[in-house]
């Protein structure tokens, strides 16, 4: 008997398949009714879950097979296949599973199940009284979800110095600056959510001091809030330079929904961007600035895009890419100066500009912890499990520098995922599971049509090896090391690559 399929074009996964379509370690993409499913196969197990990622709907059947878990091929969410269970972010929601049954040698999908039940209310007497959180961004929303789905039912706050709630940051210079995303599709969790989840979110509510010995932090307006466990998560502040005329109206910073809100509105009558900056944020600004029909130039003082990051090979590639699209270019140059209507670059020329554009990278904004007496290595100091040299406080995302086993050392990563992952640990390390941090660093940066992914952390290297060509076809995966052993991986066009990749630095 044959894979029948539904009229779709798509393999009729309740009409049964043949075993043998599913080698082990096998999925097969298809469809139950109208609903797009996933079959996989785990040695002897078969499973069936939603096939479209929860959080950007990646195809789950492009991904990766790990054990009992699928990871997407878009941004490294990963699945438990069991119950469809969100395990790493930057997806929380769950996928729904499909009975599976086996019949000799055909497997059919069946009735949809029924979601997994809330766990039970943790207990015990070294719980915290209460959680604390304070910063609004990736960090804190997932360390107030995790700190939920584990069970915690005392209370969670949410302190934000943002007037938002937390957002999808990394569409403020992608989606949402091209004009292709509504305001209402930024925030990362619905208004209901927060009283659904019992989470406080305050906004508008900086935090200036903490008593550690006390249990209590102050805010700006000098009320106090106590807390049985406490989590840092004040992220990072754009660097601004002492240009003269940087701190004029037409010039942008690129870090809050406000912040991206004013660029939008500004670009929507601008003629002429330039972009102090050739790193990621810069290179997607300008991207998303072209799409509007934006002339663009970028001024940086490297001798190539990217470079201190992907080094030059790459860096070159970023550039013909832009540069294909319309951007120009002016390298080994910095800004000197901001007038009316134009910038003088420190070799004396001119540009026009409507508006200026600040991408030269941010700090961790580290000044709550360094006054309350924790410890500093060029950020907050961790241990394995994100927590402080003061025991109940715990630290996540850009302030926290942690040791790494991928390196060896220790480093401190601003990426959005690593800091939503943190989070998370950390809540459950507030509960006492004591789980050491490994997650290898994952971010992605869109460049118009071309995605580069990038695993791992090389903040420097003695070799490069690259398959594929950056000036062809295919896409490439470059592999960054020092003293033989690999750090970091990018790739374009490679996805099954990356998270392969991924997996084989956890192991290591």
């Amino acid at each position: 008997m044959t894979t029948k399929s539904n009229g779709s074009g798509q393999v009729d996964l309740g009409a049964g398949v043949p075993v043998s379509d599913l080698p082990g370690g096998g999925m097969l993409a298809g469809r139950v009714g109208d609903e797009e499913v996933v079959l996989v196969r785990s040695g002897e197990e078969f499973f069936a879950v939603a096939n479209h990622c929860t959080h950007y709907g990646g195809a789950l059947s492009d991904g990766l097979l790990v054990g009992r878990t699928v990871r997407c091929p878009l941004h490294h969410a990963c699945f438990d296949l069991r119950t469809g269970e969100a395990l790493r972010t930057p997806a929380f929601d769950s996928l729904s599973s499909w009975r599976v049954e086996r019949q000799g040698d055909r497997i059919f999908v069946r009735e949809k199940l029924d979601p997994a039940p809330a766990r039970p209310a943790l207990s015990g007497p070294t719980l915290p009284e209460s959680i604390l959180i304070v910063g609004g961004g990736a960090a804190g929303l997932a360390a107030a979800d995790a700190a939920r789905r584990a069970g915690y039912d005392r209370p969670v706050t949410i302190l934000s110095a943002e007037a938002d709630p937390p957002i999808d940051r990394p569409n403020l210079s992608k989606d949402f600056l091209a004009g292709g995303m509504p305001d209402d599709w930024m925030p990362l969790r619905p208004p209901a959510y927060y009283d659904e989840r019992g989470i406080e979110l305050v906004l508008g509510a900086r935090v200036v001091s903490i008593d550690a010995a006390r249990r209590t932090v102050t805010l700006e307006d000098g009320k106090t809030r106590s807390f049985g466990a406490l989590l840092l998560a004040t992220g990072a502040d754009p660097i601004r330079l002492p240009i003269p005329g940087a701190d004029g109206s037409r010039v942008h910073y690129l870090r809050s929904f406000a912040d991206g809100r004013a660029l939008a509105e500004k670009a929507g009558s601008a003629g002429h961007v330039v972009i102090a900056g050739a790193s990621f944020i810069g290179l997607e600004v300008a991207a998303s600035l072209r799409a509007r029909g934006i002339a663009v130039d970028v001024v940086a003082p490297e001798s190539a895009p990217l470079e201190r990051v992907m080094g030059k090979e790459i860096g070159a590639y970023a550039r013909r890419v832009h540069e294909a699209h319309g951007v120009r270019f002016h390298l080994g140059e910095s800004v000197a100066r901001v007038d009316d209507r134009a910038v003088t670059l420190k070799s004396g020329r001119t540009l026009d500009a409507d508006l200026v554009v600040m991408g030269v990278g941010v700090r961790p904004s580290i000044a709550l912890a360094e006054s309350a007496g924790l410890r500093m290595d060029r950020g907050v100091a961790v241990d394995e499990h994100l927590e402080t040299s003061v025991p109940g406080i715990f630290a996540a995302g850009d302030i926290a520098r942690w040791p790494d086993r991928g390196t060896g050392g220790r480093i401190r990563v601003e990426h959005w995922v690593v800091a939503e992952r943190q989070g998370s640990t950390a809540a459950r390390n507030m509960l006492g599971l004591r789980e050491p941090f490994h997650d290898v660093p994952y971010f992605w940066s869109q460049h118009y049509d071309a995605s580069i992914r990038y695993v791992g952390h090389a903040e420097g290297w003695d070799d490069v090896k690259i398959d594929g060509d950056p000036a062809g076809e295919g896409g490439f995966a470059a592999s960054f090391f020092r003293g033989g052993r690999r750090l970091a991986v990018a790739t374009l066009a490679r996805d099954r690559a990356s998270l392969e990749a991924e997996v084989a630095m956890e192991v290591s």
